[in-house]
């Protein structure tokens, strides 16, 4: 297994300085095989004895690690922030609050928050976001937005009406002009117009519903 070199004190088996235009370098091999560079800003590079990994210690603190396998683990100091980039292109973010995020090479982007809630951002700007509760919130590119509820109740957003769906059928529209309409599973039609108020039978609810196409 490629040993990972850790950079601290240990014997040195040779020490070799180097001295470059406003730069000094000093170049350790360790007794485990691995060498350490040391520069004059205070960042460190220590390279294992297989030369398959390498790990980065800058001056501010930051970390950076690049393994055998392809795979870079980044740490800042600054924000506590580990970035983990794969050879596949995928790109994993811990930050400290425990929220973390991954990131896809076509732009698709997945949040899951430290409460357990996940995010699904697209590339052509939709979302969908679970709650633990089991809520779902989804936003199409437009800007149109559908809840759907553990009790099995949906509401609809849009710019031309918010609508609620009942698990028994019943719908209940309201329109920005402060129009609503309900509508039962058996049909009837409930429509309340600013102050006035009136319902339908089933045998008139298809003019209620050309009256809700009309509205759309």
């Amino acid at each position: 297994m490629p040993q990972r070199c850790l950079v601290g004190g240990r014997c040195t088996a040779q020490t070799h300085t180097v001295h470059q235009a406003q730069q000094t370098e000093v170049e350790q091999l360790l007794s485990n095989g691995c060498s350490l560079v040391t520069f004059t800003n205070g960042t460190k590079t220590a390279v294992s004895s297989e030369q398959k990994t390498r790990t980065v210690t800058f001056f501010n603190g930051d970390v950076t690690h690049i393994l055998e396998d392809g795979k870079v683990v980044h740490y800042y100091a600054s924000s506590q922030t580990t970035h983990t980039t794969y050879p596949t292109g995928v790109e994993v973010l811990h930050f400290p609050n425990k929220q973390i995020e991954k990131r896809h090479p076509g732009g698709k982007r997945e949040i899951l928050f430290p409460d357990q809630t996940i995010k699904h951002l697209e590339p052509d700007g939709s979302e969908r976001t679970i709650f633990p509760d089991g809520t779902i919130v989804q936003l199409s590119p437009c800007g149109e937005k559908m809840v759907d509820f553990p009790n099995g109740q949906r509401e609809v957003h849009t710019s031309q009406y918010k609508r609620r769906e009942y698990p028994d059928g019943t719908v209940k529209t309201i329109f920005p002009n402060g129009r609503q309409e309900t509508k039962y599973a058996s049909g009837r039609v409930h429509i309340k117009e600013n102050s006035e108020s009136k319902s339908s039978s089933p045998s008139t609810s298809s003019s209620s519903s050309s009256l809700l196409q009309s509205a759309n």
